[in-house]
């Protein structure tokens, strides 16, 4: 959501720019620019649309200097079209802005009857304006502080000068941003995905912080704009480039890379040997904690539901989920011995952040479940449980979700062994299982063919509905979510006991309706809400586990079956036909499978 780049060199940088801003393409965009410093002139090209559009535009091709910013933009204020694009300008100032300025119209009130005038619909420009107004009576870092100073919201930015011709400004309070080092440039860029293109040494900023950037220098500040010093950390150098390959998107290589995601999880966490989980360097003793909330946002709030059943299952801790959105707005009851879970693929979400900045301030104990390690949210968290991944990026997660829940469970497993509420025997044999979890997973794949010829049949209708009973009410949620991500079809996640007290109102003839009943304790009770919805017309496609029993019921529109395991494992095997589901309908549509309309990969504003 939003992606800023910015480069100091002794060479040309609008090529290195444009080529940065196509790796934070997947972050999700509306439109893009670039902006540098040219003999005593800022010169922008911006466009709406993609970074291939931009790139497009005959402008670009004379923009010249040395030093520059660039940005892909995810509307907030204003419509997304070239005059809202970033970089925002003013005669001797040009910001990019990833944030919210939530007293954007208090403040441009102020410089209007200082005689500025805006020409955007943009809560960034009045950052632009500001800073110029303070360069007037102050020199360059007291005028920054003062800025940054009067600005409410959160933000992180790259600001340029027409008067400082040799330096870039960086400035973060709740966005993410970062600073990367190369022979004879520097750089600054809100994801560190961009940066390892150019470089593998990188320093973080933290909130309240901002820096100054040269080709051979970089200073570092904190809010009250005292010098400081910050770490140099190394990056991994040893990732291959993340390309699509064979694959049409991302998003079917990604679902297709699911076996070797919980493969490598499986091998990062347990010992195959002993049949033992190790999670190292746990932080605290397991007698301190009695209650857990986990807590997250879209799909990562569904992987908290779904370890809400497993850890009621194998423990008897008192758990809790929560939308982080919703978190840090209530009045919670924080107790010493309550351990907050916070859940995010990129790590970066400003609403999961929010919550667990929230936690620290209360003393709270914070674990982090994450993609990426050198995130916001794993740093600030006093334990880290990442999900070994590697990189996602389409924005509706897949492979993600899967680790998610992968982590979640073995999470869940090791606290009932720890606390003797499982039997060693029962631990062991599940532990075991999950061994054969990645092999499963590739055979349930094998389903494309079916899904194809359902596919178009969601496609057809005004809505559709995804039902499921205990640990298969979570899928159904996700499912859910991934078509109404993709397709843009209505589609709703309901527990299927849940239909009769009012959204059975909503069925009609040839609705379809996908019915989660894998062959565990919740199987009849299940089957008899499907006959619900069979009664009243719906089309209804059973997804079950495969057995030797027949299905109990009649009248079912198509039945896809995926491997037999244990109960707590079918949920990651109902997941697979439901991710393809949504693929294989936004593919007929021909909508931009990767890059769903009006989303964003990294959520970095609230």
């Amino acid at each position: 959501m939003c992606g800023i780049i910015g480069i100091s060199s002794n060479k040309s940088v609008s090529a290195s720019i444009i080529n940065s801003l196509k790796k934070l393409e997947y972050r999700g965009y509306d439109s893009a620019g670039i902006a540098t410093l040219f003999e005593g002139e800022i010169k922008e090209v911006k466009s709406e649309g993609r970074v291939d559009t931009l790139e497009q535009n005959f402008d670009l091709k004379n923009l010249k200097g040395n030093i520059g910013i660039g940005h892909v933009r995810w509307a907030t204020h204003g419509k997304p079209n070239s005059v809202n694009a970033h970089p925002h300008s003013s005669h001797n100032v040009s910001v990019v802005h990833n944030g919210i300025i939530e007293n954007s119209t208090i403040l441009k009130k102020y410089l209007t009857t200082k005689g500025h005038v805006f020409k955007s619909q943009t809560d960034t420009e009045v950052i632009v304006h500001l800073i110029t107004e303070n360069l007037k009576a102050d020199d360059l870092e007291i005028a920054i502080t003062k800025t940054l100073n009067q600005l409410h919201g959160s933000f992180a930015l790259g600001i340029v000068f027409k008067d400082i011709p040799d330096l870039i400004v960086g400035a973060r309070r709740g966005s993410p941003l970062a600073v990367g080092y190369g022979p004879n440039e520097n750089y600054l860029g809100s994801d560190s995905y961009a940066l390892k293109a150019m470089t593998n040494k990188i320093t973080y900023l933290d909130d309240g912080e901002f820096c100054i950037i040269k080709k051979d220098q970089v200073l570092f500040f904190n809010e009250d704009g005292i010098k400081i010093n910050k770490k140099i950390l190394k990056l991994s150098s040893n990732e291959v480039s993340y390309e699509k390959g064979d694959f049409k998107h991302f998003m079917a290589k990604e679902i297709e890379e699911q076996p070797i995601t919980i493969k490598t999880g499986i091998k990062e966490y347990i010992d195959k040997t002993n049949s033992e989980i190790n999670i190292y360097n746990f932080p605290w003793k397991i007698s301190e904690i009695n209650s857990i909330t986990l807590i997250g946002c879209g799909t990562a709030y569904h992987s908290c539901m779904m370890a809400k059943y497993w850890f009621e299952e194998l423990t008897k801790l008192d758990i809790n989920i929560d939308i982080a959105s919703e978190f840090r707005y209530r009045k919670n009851r924080f107790k010493k011995d309550s351990l907050y879970i916070f859940v995010s693929q990129s790590g970066e979400t400003a609403d999961t952040y929010a919550a667990l900045d929230l936690c620290k301030r209360n003393n709270m104990k914070t674990c982090a479940v994450v993609n990426v390690i050198e995130s916001s949210i794993a740093r600030d968290a006093n334990f880290v449980l990442p999900i070994h991944c590697g990189p996602e990026i389409g924005v509706a997660s897949t492979k993600a979700f899967l680790g998610q829940i992968l982590i979640l469970y073995i999470l869940s497993l090791k606290f009932g062994s720890l606390r003797n509420e499982i039997n060693k025997n029962t631990y062991k044999d599940k532990v075991k299982e999950l061994l054969n979890l990645p092999s499963l997973i590739e055979k349930s794949l094998l389903i494309d063919n079916d899904i194809q010829a359902i596919s178009s049949t969601f496609n057809e209708v005004k809505g559709s509905m995804f039902l499921g009973r205990g640990f298969s009410y979570p899928i159904a949620l996700e499912g859910a979510l991934k078509l109404k991500e993709l397709s843009y079809v209505h589609a709703e996640g309901y527990p299927a006991g849940e239909m009769k007290h009012g959204p059975l109102a909503l069925i009609e003839d040839g609705m379809p309706v996908v019915v989660l009943a894998p062959r565990d304790n919740y199987y009849k009770k299940t089957i008899s809400n499907m006959q619900e919805v069979i009664a009243r017309g719906a089309k209804v496609l059973l997804i079950t586990n495969k057995s030797k029993d027949e299905i109990i019921s009649e009248n079912i529109w198509e039945t896809i079956e995926v491997e037999n395991t244990n109960e707590d494992l079918l949920p990651f095997l109902l997941t697979i036909p439901l991710q393809k589901l949504a693929y294989y309908s936004a593919l007929k549509k021909g909508y931009d499978i990767d890059k769903p309309r009006n989303l964003a990969k990294s959520v970095t504003v609230e």
